[in-house]
């Protein structure tokens, strides 16, 4: 009973004002977000379901937002070392909120900091990975807001496509691997630039919200300084019907 009361003073002492705790249904995780301000999606949840580490790794979340992907992945990898980087002070503050109110401080730590300047604050070369759910759409134009936390996790206002890739094949160690989750239509932009930045391409998927809809995500992983070849895997399909999710989605993310 003690115990109960004390776990429930600190989500008291740890949720402000317009916040929610929201349940993660994984290892009795559970996340701090504002509904008003930006909250995770389905993106995040498949990125840590495709990411694949070896035991005792160190890994980078960068536009870690209120950290959904470190919090994830401290479940279901044997990953030593989740660090988190947010640039906007609000998201980070969250995140680092999460981490304490799940007890993970020692296994996650959330940096508030500009992913364009990754490898000036972390160093060259100091991760086995690095994973990144990025803003998708390039430029702000038609935002009314650019300063708005919404705009600046959906558009390409604090950093590009290029800033992303540039700084991930830098703070990774040779043979590194690069998690990311995008969009389809800007496919060849990826790995062009992964190229760019000797990061080889070597798996890909397709996430299709229907079986007879169009791809509306893509989950890359690369290696940085891997050799040519490149897996397409079977696509993934989201939606059975109406409200009802794939069998996949329900083994494997336990929707």
């Amino acid at each position: 009973m003690r115990s109960r009361h004390l776990t429930e003073r600190k989500e008291i002492t740890l949720i402000k004002d317009g916040e929610r705790l929201d349940d993660l249904e994984l290892s009795n995780l559970r996340i701090i977000q504002n509904p008003d301000k930006f909250c995770f999606g389905m993106d995040a949840v498949l990125l840590s379901g495709f990411v694949a580490v070896k035991q005792g790794s160190r890994v980078l979340d960068l536009c870690t937002g209120t950290g959904i992907i470190p919090l994830l992945l401290s479940a279901k990898t044997p990953a030593k070392e989740i660090t988190g980087l947010e640039i906007q002070e609000e998201s980070a503050d969250m995140a680092a909120r999460s981490v304490e109110l799940n007890g993970l401080n020692e296994k996650i730590k959330i940096v508030t900091g500009d992913v364009c300047e990754a490898s000036k604050l972390f160093g060259k070369g100091t991760f086995d990975a690095v994973t990144v759910n990025p803003p998708y759409m390039t430029g702000g134009h038609g935002i009314a807001n650019p300063s708005d936390t919404k705009a600046v996790a959906r558009h390409e206002i604090l950093c590009t496509l290029d800033d992303v890739l540039r700084e991930s094949a830098a703070v990774l160690k040779p043979n590194g691997h690069l998690f990311m989750v995008h969009r389809p239509f800007r496919i060849a932009e990826i790995i062009a630039g992964m190229l760019k930045y000797r990061l080889e391409p070597k798996r890909m998927r397709l996430v299709y919200p229907y079986v007879t809809s169009e791809p509306n995500m893509v989950l890359i992983e690369a290696v940085k300084g891997g050799r040519a070849r490149v897996t397409v895997e079977k696509p993934l399909i989201v939606w059975k019907e109406k409200d009802v999710y794939s069998d996949e989605l329900k083994e494997k993310y336990g929707y």
